[in-house]
């Protein structure tokens, strides 16, 4: 019947069905503000689009680089990008999902068109917003409004809202037995860390790693040189106390740099005799960022460069790191091509091959969100 009914009506029959929904969000007005709660009106998914009612969200260091200006982006803003949720309703031309299946918004796009899509060698959709100060969706347009303006979105995602909107390419289909509290975290922060280690650096079995920051995704690099087969994986944070998580979840050795005198790298040098094989920086700081390239092996070390850059810093390095023979790479979203992977990934946990429990410090109601980024920020 709706078959018949389309070809007599100039517009899909499927939008008569769709109707703006309000719900709450968190949106973010200004810089360096709290979350405010609202209600805002989101609009039906156009042709190729999805509406997602989100379940649970994850709160990432990137949702804080925009409060803080580290990323830029436009204001006013509905952040997030770490989540899990269930189909609402599609727009007119999605054939991939429908109705009622668990998905997980995807930050990383997969158009299955663009160069990066085409080549095994990359992940990097072109459709993404990672660096981008958009925040629109891809047709240049919001879904969402509140008190009359239209609010932006972040990386194609936003999901610190009970719905959103996202485009057919920027969402994957997962297990519907999959309890998405947990699997959340393969949207951004675990898939993030795990894929830099066994994705994008490779590591093999009896290799040395070390590991710049220990937040959620810097765990996860921890948890993937182990799967990988590391013979020593070194843990690097200021904060002491995250380091009986970081052995429990596979570390080696724990090393805050504030008990030394001497710089980290020296100090990592010292302890691994020629430097590590593989460095992970997962802060987002340049400092670190050399730090890890300068403990590498001279000649055959891999750094791996995995917290998000700040915006409008630059690096300073003696060439001579390179010159040697050290490898210095970028890792998004793990190397993993999303739509692909993240299925597989969700599987993966089923099948328990990997844990997500650790990495989940704290469940907050929605209308908490302010007190999980002061959660965050204060590194709990």
């Amino acid at each position: 019947l709706c078959g018949d009914l389309q070809t007599q009506m100039p517009f899909p029959f499927s939008l008569l069905c769709l109707q703006v929904i309000k719900c709450k969000a968190a949106v973010m007005w200004e810089a360096n503000k709290p979350f405010s709660i609202e209600e805002v009106e989101v609009a039906p998914p156009k042709a190729h689009e999805v509406r997602i009612k989100i379940v649970a969200t994850g709160i990432c260091r990137s949702d804080d680089h925009v409060i803080t200006g580290g990323m830029v982006m436009p204001f006013p803003i509905i952040l997030g990008h770490e989540a899990a949720g269930v189909v609402e309703s599609v727009g007119q031309g999605v054939t991939s999902i429908k109705p009622g299946d668990k998905v997980i918004p995807l930050f990383v796009p997969q158009c299955g068109e663009c160069s990066s899509c085409l080549s095994t060698k990359g992940n990097l959709c072109s459709k993404n917003h990672i660096g981008s100060a958009a925040g629109f969706m891809p047709d240049g347009t919001c879904r969402f409004t509140c008190k009359g303006k239209a609010i932006h979105h972040f990386l194609g995602t936003s999901t610190f809202t009970e719905y959103t909107v996202v485009h057919e390419f920027a969402v994957a289909k997962i297990d519907s037995a999959a309890p998405l509290e947990k699997v959340c975290l393969i949207g951004c922060g675990f898939s993030t860390g795990y894929g830099a280690a066994v994705q994008t650096a490779k590591v093999e079995p009896g290799s040395t790693c070390v590991i710049f920051g220990l937040g959620g995704v810097g765990l996860s690099v921890v948890m993937g040189c182990k799967v990988a087969g590391a013979s020593r994986i070194i843990a690097v944070d200021i904060n002491s106390d995250k380091f009986a998580k970081a052995k429990e979840l596979g570390a080696t050795d724990c090393v805050n740099p504030t008990d030394f005198k001497k710089p980290i790298h020296e100090v990592l040098i010292e302890m691994t005799g020629n430097g590590v094989d593989y460095s992970f920086e997962v802060i987002g700081r340049t400092e670190t960022m050399a730090a890890a390239l300068a403990c590498c092996q001279y000649n055959y070390g891999v750094s791996v460069i995995v917290g998000v850059p700040p915006a409008a810093q630059k690096i300073t390095f003696d060439p001579m790191l390179l010159f040697t023979g050290r490898t210095w790479k970028g890792s998004v979203f793990g190397g993993w091509k999303s739509k692909d992977s993240v299925p597989k990934l969700v599987a993966d946990y089923m099948k328990k091959k990997f844990v997500l429990d650790p990495l989940i410090t704290h469940t907050l109601p929605f209308t908490k969100i302010n007190e999980g980024f002061d959660l965050l920020r204060t590194g709990k």
